[in-house]
């Protein structure tokens, strides 16, 4: 009974927009994502919304502190997902999406971040949405009016006219452009700086076509080098990264040379790419479970013949130059794609990344102190240490063993508050 008046009162607290003051979580296994291991019988100690102390189970002198029984669960910090869009549904593709305002991607944005938070992701990337409604579903989270995770947004998607972040579903007379379409260097800048007006807080453009875009060709190159620079020097002059939709080739040896910061699907990615993303520090976020949903549920959700086609040639391929990358030892972030698939199913693609040449150690260090690195977030975020943001999951089973474990999260904590806690019965 104690445990879940704890759990309603965190709740509530979380609603609110505000940690709980000071709070135990008591005799858990903790995993140490740094070092892949699991410390046995720990307490943590969480104030003011972060970890004040880790310890072995009784000797964090806590008595008396409200506490939550964790005995027999493995704790990890919160997941995050480089490459996420909260607002588009997975049933909502190719032509049905002309039936979508901006009002009701945002509705739909509200309830996509509960369960993405309630899949145990704390920290999310919104790489693209319409009209900036992923600020405003950060603002409103961050506010404490809707529960979701922490959300790094992007605002609009920059992309040339024609090409993968632009609507090329209409005909000319509707003249359809999406808001972020720009050509030459000064118009770019203009959009770099107009999402940072906006409250972009990281920049997402579209470097080659795309797989669920009309008419455009996955290989093709989309702005020139030139254009390319322009972008990522006015986003890190005005403080932000940039993240580069890019599957061919040359788009991605072309952004890389332009200074990008990751990769979104690099899904033809050569080797001497992967070594110059290396040698940069440029990290791959490569979306290795989408596939299996576009494929197998795809037409149902009204994802054009072209695209389906388009997914049958890069799918594989991308998988196999995962796992090139991988070995070749590339910064690996873990990125999904959630909103083309079932917002919640996030953790699907661990086992997938396990399948192509990651341990699962590796796979949850992506998902946590990999991703907290790409989001600049590294003090912050990334493992259950001293003086980071209390977020800390918990599952039954030893992710390390069987890394499935993720898929079904049994307590989720966000700033020292529980938004979940499936113990409590």
């Amino acid at each position: 009974m104690l445990r879940a008046l704890l759990s309603a009162a965190s709740l509530l607290v979380l609603s609110l927009g505000a940690a709980a003051e000071t709070i135990l979580l008591s005799g858990g296994h903790v995993i140490d994502v740094e070092r892949g291991t699991v410390m046995k019988d720990h307490d943590i100690l969480i104030e003011d919304g972060r970890i004040k102390a880790v310890g072995r189970a009784g000797t964090l002198g806590a008595s008396g502190v409200p506490r939550i029984e964790m005995k027999g669960a493995f704790l990890l910090p919160g997941l995050s997902d480089s490459h996420v869009h909260l607002t588009s549904r997975s049933d909502l593709h190719g032509y049905r999406r002309l039936a979508v305002s901006t009002s009701r991607s945002a509705i739909s944005g509200v309830a996509n971040a509960e369960k993405t938070l309630r899949a145990g992701f704390t920290t999310v990337r919104n790489l693209g949405g319409p009209g900036f409604a992923d600020v405003d579903l950060k603002d409103a989270i961050d506010s404490g009016e809707v529960p979701g995770p922490r959300i790094i947004p992007a605002g609009q998607s920059i992309g040339i006219t024609g090409g993968h972040c632009d609507n090329n579903l209409l005909p000319y007379e509707d003249r359809a452009i999406d808001g972020g379409v720009a050509d030459g260097p000064w118009a770019v800048r203009q959009k770099v700086r107009e999402n940072k007006k906006y409250g972009a807080e990281v920049i997402k453009f579209c470097g080659t076509g795309g797989v669920l875009s009309k008419g455009t060709t996955i290989g093709a190159q989309q702005f020139t080098l030139e254009e390319m620079k322009a972008i990522v020097d006015e986003a890190h002059e005005l403080g932000l990264k940039v993240a580069v939709h890019a599957h061919g080739a040359k788009g991605i040896a072309t952004a890389i040379e332009a200074g990008v910061d990751s990769i979104e699907h690099a899904s033809l990615i050569t080797d001497e790419s992967i070594k110059a993303a290396i040698k940069k520090g440029v990290f791959l976020s490569m979306d290795i479970y989408v596939s299996d949903f576009i494929l197998g549920e795809g037409e149902a959700a009204g994802i054009l013949p072209e695209s389906l086609e388009k997914e049958k040639i890069v799918g594989q391929a991308q998988r196999e130059r995962f796992q090139a990358a991988v070995k070749a030892g590339a910064k690996i972030a873990f990125g999904t794609d959630a909103g083309v698939y079932t917002h919640g199913y996030n953790a699907r693609q661990f086992a997938f990344m396990v399948k192509w040449g990651m341990s699962p150690a590796d796979a949850i260090r992506a998902a946590t102190i990999g991703n907290a690195e790409l989001f600049g977030l590294a003090g912050e975020i990334g493992s259950l240490t001293a003086g980071k943001r209390a977020d800390i999951i918990a599952v039954t089973g030893d992710p390390l063993a069987d890394v499935r474990e993720l898929e079904d999260v049994d307590f989720v904590m966000k700033d020292g508050a529980v938004f979940f806690d499936g113990f409590a019965d």
